[in-house]
């Protein structure tokens, strides 16, 4: 009995191990993410608030705050793992730099 339950931890050992994705996956997701950024922040830069008179105006510029603020959360999460992972700033520091790198880029979109 006790052989088949190290017989099958060992298989799920062997089976839940961490694998890592390929480099080139990490960076079309984080060209992607900031593709969908910079298209949302652009998105709402162009409204102007005479328009948001009209609740029917609302749908694109909440549509895009949302877009924005899941891609630019996702996208501050990729860069931090991609700042631990060449270890030159690891924690809270990477998701702070990672942060501060999406907010630059979206007040330079806004700010045009």
């Amino acid at each position: 009995m006790t052989e088949a339950r190290f017989d099958v931890e060992a298989l799920l050992r062997s089976a839940l191990t961490p694998v890592e994705p390929p480099e080139s996956l990490s960076e079309r997701l984080e060209r992607h993410l900031t593709e969908l950024t910079d298209l949302a922040a652009e998105e709402l830069a162009g409204w102007e608030l005479e328009a948001m008179r009209d609740p029917r105006n609302w749908v694109r510029p909440v549509a895009a705050g949302a877009a924005l603020g899941v891609a630019g959360g996702a996208l501050v999460l990729v860069r931090a793992r991609q700042r631990s992972k060449k270890k030159s700033v690891t924690g809270l520091h990477a998701l702070e730099q990672g942060l501060q790198d999406v907010v630059q880029r979206v007040e330079g979109i806004l700010e045009r």
